[in-house]
């Protein structure tokens, strides 16, 4: 534990931090997993509807430093593929 009074205060707030990015990160794979269970049941209006929503919050989280930008789009890709393709085959 630290005993100067910033490193206290830094310690304090990378813990909020932590916490923060935490749940921000899960957010974003349930989102990313509700896409694929959808697509999975070849439901692709749902899959549609969830693909804007978990590209919202893959950009957020690029916007916030939780992703490198190329991550982020990497992740945008795959699932619009993926998502295009259920639509195709349907």
């Amino acid at each position: 534990m630290p005993n100067i009074k910033s490193a206290k205060k830094r310690t304090l707030q990378i813990t909020k931090r932590q916490l923060r990015n935490q749940a921000r990160k899960s957010a974003l794979k349930t989102a990313i997993k509700k896409v694929m269970s959808a697509i999975e049941a070849k439901d692709v209006e749902t899959a549609k509807t969830l693909f804007v929503a978990a590209e919202s919050k893959i950009s957020r989280a690029r916007g916030k430093g939780l992703l490198h930008h190329n991550t982020a789009a990497r992740k945008i890709s795959r699932l619009a593929k993926k998502v295009a393709t259920a639509a195709s085959a349907q």
